[in-house]
């Protein structure tokens, strides 16, 4: 078990020209505290491929006291496997799906006071998130395409704690200048996937939130 780094959100087909100079390489060192090294167990993508899509509209994702999240239109975000039948491992998979959402939602404007960013993140989640999503604004980008999350797979490390490992697909998704609308398209690479390993945490209002995110760019076990 590694001692925490600080953590960043991850991207490459996605992040701005004016972000390629921003060093990412860290994230792949990194590891969640109290969770080991499952980074080669873990697979998933966004979008469904011929298999069923989950629904985020849960429960636990429509409660009226929970942050309502839009995302323009010209973005589609799709998730996997929302539904096992343990209803505590769906709402740490429905969470899960906003909490990405949400930082989008950031990026793109559909939420500029990151509202459901700080709803959906905790501690060191929350500062990566906060600190990508400003990494968007002085770049003068946001975001277009399609993004798919897929193999997410939960494992519960206590009452109210657990992990989530999934990964995504963003060979669809892409950069685009706020400016002049330019959309800065990127060749499809095994780096247009990523493994995700989260912690997420139970707060007392019942909302699971990320509390600690790595990225591994180009992993194994996300290739199509």
């Amino acid at each position: 078990m590694n001692a925490r780094q600080p953590l960043q959100e991850p991207t490459v087909n996605r992040r701005p020209t004016l972000l390629t100079a921003l060093a990412l390489t860290a994230t792949a060192a990194l590891t969640l505290s109290a969770c080991g090294s499952d980074d080669d167990k873990a697979s998933g993508t966004q979008a469904d491929g011929g298999n069923k899509r989950a629904s985020v509209s849960t429960s636990a994702a429509t409660s009226p006291d929970r942050p309502k999240i839009e995302l323009p239109a010209d973005l589609e975000l799709t998730f996997e496997g929302g539904e096992t039948g343990d209803p505590v491992k769906d709402a740490i998979l429905a969470d899960n799906a906003e909490r990405m959402r949400a930082v989008d939602a950031a990026i793109t404007g559909t939420d500029p006071e990151g509202k459901a960013l700080a709803f959906y993140n905790t501690g060191e989640a929350l500062q990566a998130a906060q600190d990508w999503v400003a990494q968007f604004e002085e770049a003068g980008a946001t975001l277009t395409g399609e993004a798919r999350y897929y193999d997410r797979e939960v494992t519960l490390t206590g009452e109210d704690s657990a992990t989530l490992v999934f990964c995504a697909d963003e060979s669809r998704g892409f950069s685009k200048d706020k400016e002049t609308n330019e959309i800065h398209k990127t060749p499809v690479t095994k780096n247009s996937y990523v493994l995700y390993n989260t912690r997420l945490d139970k707060n007392l209002e019942g909302v699971w939130q990320t509390s600690q995110i790595i990225s591994i760019r180009g992993a194994t076990q996300c290739q199509p």
